[in-house]
């Protein structure tokens, strides 16, 4: 081991071990140079190594202190099988690649930091934005592109802001997104359900809500359904946008599961959206980290200048160096190799899913379509929520379906089930387990 690389190591331990606690100063580099019989170019080399892993950082005419003393996070080995988080699997995030450019995004856009931004977003990420949407089919001019803090906050936007139709009801798929019921529930807004099951939803109800109820938009997931899992397919697509153009209705169109689209065929509806009737959401959350708080929204040109001046109201501008940051990672070439690589290992979890269901859960109905998100449906008489505490209890982690409904809507005995955080070799085992509770508990469940 070469010396500076020895001091490194017994620096860091210090720092590591709280012998050199956080805001603490070092000894200055002639006294660690004596102490460690050594020049001090060497010990300036070991300084460097330490600042570069941010544990360290200079002062002008001071010296070194210490940023942090806590170890990089390990997990701790976890026995349970996840079916209930549908958050991405963290550690498969390549950190070290998004922090180069998180490092030369601060470095590049250092004067921007102390401006406020541009109400549209960073005008270089948008450039890079605009490329990457046209591998998901979706042609647009930059000025209708808007950087948003992730898509929840498009979704509040878009709620409370007033739209060209002067209507005030908002319909959503029953079940959905819950956090989006959360959100409406929370600030009591107009809003009423059309039911989507395994087999789509009804277009003649569509057509019927659409034309006697005020509908403002329509909140809509053509593709990957949280938490169904299924897609539309391309008649039922068709026939969502004929309507809204007959009848003045917008559609929300949430694709934030475009990255894991393997038939390169499947176009998303604001693709053949010819009447400007179509709002195209585009989330990070699942493809990267949910912390990157980045999303996406596709405006037709009459809601550009409401959403600009709700927006402005809001934040201003989301955060300068995740926008800078996701430019760089973009252009880089970084994210559609790890898109690639993390979309071919997602599928293979949706196969294994979905396998295990038709081998051990044959008798009951599930969508046909291959989806990190999945659901069976259960007879009426099953009590779902003593069937959950069932499988916790035996490391089996199952979310209530509870929450992506609204208040009073009809709910269908649904368990759902999702593998974006559930390692590939548990899948089989969790789906067994979920069955041998069904048929071996039948006079507790039933």
């Amino acid at each position: 081991m070469r010396k500076y690389e020895s001091i490194y190591d017994k620096l860091r331990q210090l720092i590591q071990t709280n012998g050199l606690h956080s805001g603490a100063k070092l000894p200055s580099i002639r006294i660690l140079s004596k102490q460690f019989l050594c020049s001090k170019s060497t010990v300036l080399t070991a300084l460097k190594k330490l600042e570069d892993q941010h544990l360290i950082y200079a002062v002008p005419k001071s010296g070194y202190y210490v940023v942090d003393h806590q170890p990089p996070y390990i997990p701790a080995a976890d026995d349970s099988i996840d079916f209930a988080t549908s958050s991405p699997t963290w550690h498969a995030f390549p950190y070290k690649d998004f922090q180069h450019c998180i490092n030369k995004a601060i470095d590049t856009y250092q004067e921007d930091l102390f401006r406020y931004g541009t109400p549209n977003g960073l005008p270089s990420l948008i450039t890079e934005v605009k490329k990457l949407l046209e591998t998901y089919q979706v042609f647009t001019k930059k000025d209708n592109i808007f950087i948003t803090s992730g898509v929840q906050q498009a979704l509040t936007l878009l709620s409370l802001m007033p739209f060209p139709n002067n209507r005030k009801t908002i319909l959503v798929e029953q079940p959905s997104y819950h956090l989006y019921m959360d959100f409406i529930k929370t600030y009591q807004l107009q809003a009423i359900g059309i039911q989507r099951t395994t087999n789509g939803i009804d277009l003649n109800q569509l057509e019927k809500i659409f034309r006697q109820d005020n509908i403002k938009f329509f909140y809509s997931m053509p593709r990957f359904h949280n938490p169904l899992g299924t897609s539309y397919n391309r008649k039922e697509k068709e026939s969502i946008l004929r309507l809204a153009s007959k009848y003045d209705v917008y559609i929300i169109e949430d694709d934030y599961l475009a990255d894991f689209e393997q038939n390169k065929k499947i176009d998303p509806l604001f693709t053949n959206d010819v009447h400007e009737r179509v709002i195209y959401l585009k989330s990070f959350s699942k493809i990267m980290f949910p912390g990157l708080r980045i999303g996406l929204a596709i405006l037709p040109n009459a809601l550009k200048t409401s959403f600009q001046k709700y927006k402005n109201t809001i934040d201003i501008d989301s955060s300068m160096i995740s926008q800078a940051a996701l430019e760089l990672y973009l252009k880089s070439g970084m994210f559609e190799r790890y898109r690639t690589q993390v979309s071919e290992a997602y599928t293979r979890r949706a196969k294994v899913l979905r396998q295990s269901l038709e081998l051990h859960l044959p008798m009951y109905k599930k969508p046909l379509e291959t989806s990190m998100h999945s659901h069976i449906i259960l007879p009426k008489q099953v009590d779902i929520n003593s069937l959950i505490h069932h499988l916790a209890d035996h490391n089996i982690l199952i979310d209530t379906i509870q929450g992506n409904y609204l208040d009073g809507f009809y709910r269908e005995k649904i368990l759902k089930l999702n593998v974006s955080n559930t390692e590939e070799y548990k899948i089989e085992a969790g789906i067994k387990a979920i069955a041998a509770a069904l048929n071996n508990n039948k006079n507790h469940f039933f």
